[in-house]
């Protein structure tokens, strides 16, 4: 079997025990096992097969048994647990996937070299590094890197390790408990759990990711809520064959903190599916407008001499503002604030180091005394402000940056680095990177979105990206995850939620929320105007007419649901209803230029011609050269029987940059007036700008009624079509 064929059959298999079809199910397994070879896979469905039929006989036979459901969902549980582990044996021989050689090549690492051992090296450590310290660290090159082979060694061999054995989890148990043990090997640890169940279903690695959950060390808890997170969207319908996991997580209900900080990480795993569009938008207007901005500033002659030391030069405020510049910094730093990955294209420049080519380093936590660093910023140096504290220290940037940034930065040679960081930031600045974050100890939210985006690179930049399933690339609902969606059931969660989606323009998405709360009967008038506004974006004007119905009654008179109330009428060419509301409109807005326009656009589709052009003319009033007006002007005219007025006003549109329609209409003046040349000279301006004959024939045609009542024969007008330049 190939690696297609093979995920095809697993899928099945999987599509029937989802939907509790265990006969059929035991069938597909049954031929899927005999490709694998697999005689401890096959004895155990044979052991389920036997008793899944003993279960039919006796429920035949009208036997009462108390267990049946219980015992029924075991062996859906069981088969599905044979399903993957036979899914795995078989790519095991056909991929070529870093993965599946580390799970067919037993003899990469010592077998002696348990997880209880590999922790006991761990937990010694810090007293290695205190006694290193005491010989000025002669040894620590040496130190660091058997630490950092061991963390490797973990990372590797419980990745690729697909499912616990009960010994197992006891011992990943102790390396949660321990208190020796560097915080960083537990964080690579909870990755390699993480990215194990991504490649394979196993519910005792959940069960040690709740465990994770409750450390007290954010940087442990907060990865750990992060890859739960991740694996229940990942395996919505899973869960519901473990109860005893299920309610492990609904527990979770009585932590105030823990629906606080899922809400947090479901935004942030929203927000970075928009990277790319974030990164575009650095890319071609954020930075491009403030290098335009800084260019206009250094254009700028300020009047130094003249001015007290200390005194402010007020056209530095007006330079600015008129740059640009302040508006590009203030949109970068709102982006930057709400936690937005904002140097994603930066450093993906950066990501082509050897560090980088190991699997486990881009989940490093960053830390200065790692050994491919310690040189650079480790060893005593100096904490006070630089650019390298400032990019090291920054809650901005994630673990995955900073290696990159001191990676680049070790590349500039060492005299010319001092100068660079000495002049960009004065060494007798007595600063301190505490004083300079102002945050003290790492924030969870800070360390969630920073561990967020270390994940965005490892699945879009790492040389082995292709091998894994990217979870940015898919579908992140988790308020209709059958596990997670109860902790999203209050009103101000899910208006938070869909408040999000609605600034980023995911319209689809904030509307099923919207439309949730609504049932709910959780909505106030904003979330039916916003319900409108997505409905109406999506073209769905009666129902965005019923949404902006509901706000108009718990709002009355609000303009912007009135303005919009009328554009639905409008759009379903209801002119008489949408003329109503312009009309509340005007009357709190007796002056907006674009309701003028509307109202005069409706009454003309009403063929109240007289009131249309009083309108129109008071645009042409309240604002020069308004093109809208004119044309307005010159149709109401024409068709009231106006013609030189018409011709009058079509004459200025086509000194400007007019339209085909300004052409064909100012030719039907033309014609009317008696201008047969000029007419058909318009006309042909008209065909021209149409783009084809056809299409200038069929928006002729759509006045044909027009110009026989404005005097024009019936007769004359193929003639005029032929003679058209």
């Amino acid at each position: 079997m190939n690696i297609q064929s093979i995920q095809e059959q697993y899928q099945l298999i999987a599509q029937l025990l989802e939907s509790k079809r265990l006969g059929e199910a035991l069938t597909q397994l049954d031929a899927f096992l005999q490709s694998s070879g697999n005689w401890q896979l096959s004895n155990k469905l044979e052991q389920i097969k036997l008793s899944y039929q003993y279960m039919l006989q006796y429920m035949k036979q009208g036997t009462t048994d108390p267990e049946r459901h219980r015992l029924y969902q075991q062996l859906l549980t069981e088969t599905w647990e044979i399903s993957d582990q036979t899914r795995l044996t078989l790519l095991d021989e056909v991929s070529d996937h870093y993965y599946h050689s580390l799970r067919k090549n037993a003899k990469w690492y010592p077998k002696e070299y348990t997880l209880p051992v590999l922790q006991r090296i761990l937990e010694g450590f810090a007293d290695e590094m205190a006694v290193s310290q005491l010989d000025n660290y002669k040894k620590v090159d040496a130190i660091l890197k058997r630490h950092e082979e061991i963390v490797k060694m973990i990372f590797l061999t419980t990745w690729s390790n697909s499912s616990w054995t009960a010994e197992e989890k006891k011992q990943a148990e102790n390396m949660l408990r321990s208190e020796t043990i560097p915080v960083d090997a537990v964080c690579i640890f909870v990755s390699a759990v993480t990215l194990s169940l991504m490649e394979c279903f196993d519910e005792r690695k959940l069960h040690w990711l709740l465990d994770g959950i409750g450390h007290s060390d954010p940087q442990i808890n907060q990865r750990a809520l992060v890859g739960l997170v991740i694996i229940l969207n990942l395996y919505p319908s899973r869960l519901a064959f473990y109860p005893e996991l299920m309610a492990r997580i609904s527990l979770c209900k009585e932590n105030p903190n823990f629906s606080r900080q899922l809400t947090h990480i479901y935004i942030q795993l929203l927000r970075s599916q928009d990277t790319e569009k974030i990164n575009k938008k650095m890319r071609e207007e954020i930075l491009p407008g403030m290098m335009k901005s800084v260019n206009i500033m250094r254009n700028m002659k300020f009047d130094f001499e003249e001015m007290d030391e200390n005194d402010f030069n007020p056209e530095w405020e007006q330079a600015i503002s008129q740059s640009g510049l302040g508006d590009k910094i203030r949109e970068m730093n709102d982006l930057q604030l709400e936690g937005a990955d904002v140097y994603m294209s930066t450093f993906a420049q950066l990501k082509g180091f050897p560090f980088f080519k190991e699997p486990h380093n881009w989940f490093y936590p960053f830390n200065k005394v790692h050994s491919s660093v310690i040189h650079q910023v480790g060893l005593g140096k100096s904490d006070k402000v630089s650019v390298l504290s400032i990019v090291l220290q920054s809650d901005f940037f994630c673990n995955s940056d900073k290696y990159s940034f001191c990676f680049t930065i070790a590349e500039i040679p060492e005299a010319q680095r001092d100068a660079m960081l000495q002049q960009l930031f004065p060494q007798e600045q007595d600063i301190t990177v505490e004083e300079l974050n102002k945050t003290g100890k790492a924030r969870e939210e800070v360390i969630s979105n920073q561990y967020i985006h270390d994940l965005y690179r490892f699945f879009k930049l790492s040389q082995r990206r292709e091998e894994f399933r990217n979870i940015f690339k898919e579908e992140i609902a988790l308020h209709r995850n059958p596990v997670l969606k109860d902790f999203f059931s209050t009103p101000t969660q899910l208006a938070g939620i869909a408040d999000f989606h609605f600034t980023k323009e995911h319209l689809v998405e904030a509307l099923e929320i919207y439309q949730l709360l609504i049932a709910k009967q959780q909505a106030n008038a904003d979330i039916f105007q916003k319900t409108g506004f997505c409905l109406q974006k999506e073209k769905r004007y009666e129902e965005a007419i019923d949404a902006y119905l509901k706000a108009d009654v718990l709002k009355p008179e609000h303009l912007w649901t009135l303005r919009h109330l009328a554009t639905c009428y409008r759009q379903m060419k209801d002119f008489d209803v949408a003329l109503k509301y312009y009309r509340r409109v005007e009357g709190i807005q007796p002056e907006n230029r674009n309701i003028l326009f509307y109202i005069g656009s409706c009454l003309t589709e009403l063929r109240q011609y007289d009131e249309a052009l009083q309108y129109f003319f008071k645009l042409d009033f309240l604002e020069n050269n308004c093109i809208k007006a004119w044309r307005g002007i010159g149709w109401c005219s024409f068709v009231n029987g106006k013609h030189e007025q018409a011709m009058k006003y079509y004459d200025r549109i086509l000194s400007g940059k007019p339209y085909a329609t300004d052409y064909l209409n100012a030719g039907h003046a033309a014609w009317v007036l008696g201008h047969i040349e000029k007419a058909a000279r318009l006309y042909g301006k008209a065909m021209a700008e149409s783009g084809s004959k056809d299409t200038f024939l069929s928006t002729f045609e759509k006045d044909r009624e027009i110009l026989l009542k404005q005097g024009i024969s019936e007769e004359d007008i193929p003639l005029m079509l032929d003679i058209i330049e």
